[in-house]
């Protein structure tokens, strides 16, 4: 059976209802169901059939509930359920390996960098493990509507992933959608290859009640993050890795999400490790 389900971790009640919006927006334009997965954390002094026992989730259970019930009222499929594990990562990994998942949705509140953790350690270790698609969407108090989405188009897989995820944003919003590429010159022929990478992106975003294709020139990372503020929400495609190197989100659409004045969806295609390579091997990484 093909993937029919976006798996939305949730933990806090503050930070799931912006979560919520983003996932009934793709879950609704691609008919997907929502799984609604609250982790309960296991300390190791504890068995896992104690912790089911003993641990009060009244707290939990009543969240998961609560999703799931907007989501229906929006007009989407929802159940909900709540895992008991030793590691949330390891869990939400679980959860998708095991149902038909396609998409996971997690929320990072974009706190600073530690030693070897990019964006946390539960994101960072979805990222690497996930058997699907993962947008991880930037949480903060987000804008009353969407009415403008920017995205930022480099090429490769998770540039088209982002591009859909665009889409599914738009036709749900109704929102118009800016594609950007950025060039380091304006030569003809540059120029001329970057509109060529706008069209042929435009066809992943799909059909949007307005879109515009943008070339601008400058450094890429200060350049997007103005661009930002002339949108409610922005979504990027994580950057494509080299050959046999693991690639998270990279530096741009991470220093993009961190500065952008605008939410920030990062979008990270899954691929099969062979076609990976070989599409690594092959092009050229803009980013």
């Amino acid at each position: 059976m093909p993937p029919d389900r976006l798996l939305l971790p949730v933990a806090n009640p503050d930070t799931a209802d912006r979560l919520l919006d983003t996932a009934i927006d793709v879950a609704r334009d691609r008919a997907l169901e929502i799984l609604v997965l609250s982790v309960v954390t296991v300390p190791v002094q504890l068995s896992l059939e104690q912790a089911r026992r003993e641990l009060e989730i009244d707290d939990r259970e009543a969240l998961v509930d609560d999703v799931v019930g907007q989501a229906r009222a929006n007009g989407v499929d929802a159940t909900g359920r709540i895992r008991f594990a030793r590691n949330a990562a390891t869990a939400i990994c679980g959860v998708a390996e095991d149902d038909p998942v396609s998409t996971i949705l997690l929320g990072w509140r974009g706190r600073p960098r530690r030693q070897d953790v990019i964006l946390g350690s539960t994101i960072d270790a979805v990222l690497t493990d996930a058997p699907c698609d993962v947008l991880v969407e930037r949480l903060d108090e987000g804008p009353a509507g969407v009415s403008s989405i920017l995205a930022p188009v480099a090429g490769g897989p998770n540039t088209d992933l982002a591009a859909e995820t665009a889409g599914s944003l738009a036709r749900e919003r109704e929102a118009h959608v800016e594609l950007v590429t950025i060039v380091t010159d304006r030569d003809d022929d540059t120029v001329a290859d970057a509109r060529d990478l706008l069209a042929s992106t435009e066809s992943a975003l799909g059909a949007v009640p307005s879109v515009e294709r943008t070339v601008l020139s400058g450094p890429v990372v200060e350049t997007i993050v103005d661009r930002t503020a002339r949108h409610d929400v922005t979504v990027v495609g994580a950057a494509e890795g080299g050959f046999l190197r693991r690639v998270l989100v990279g530096s741009v659409p991470e220093a993009v999400a961190r500065g952008a004045d605008s939410t920030v969806i990062m979008a990270r295609r899954n691929e099969p490790v062979s076609r990976a390579l070989w599409r690594r091997a092959r092009d050229r990484i803009r980013w």
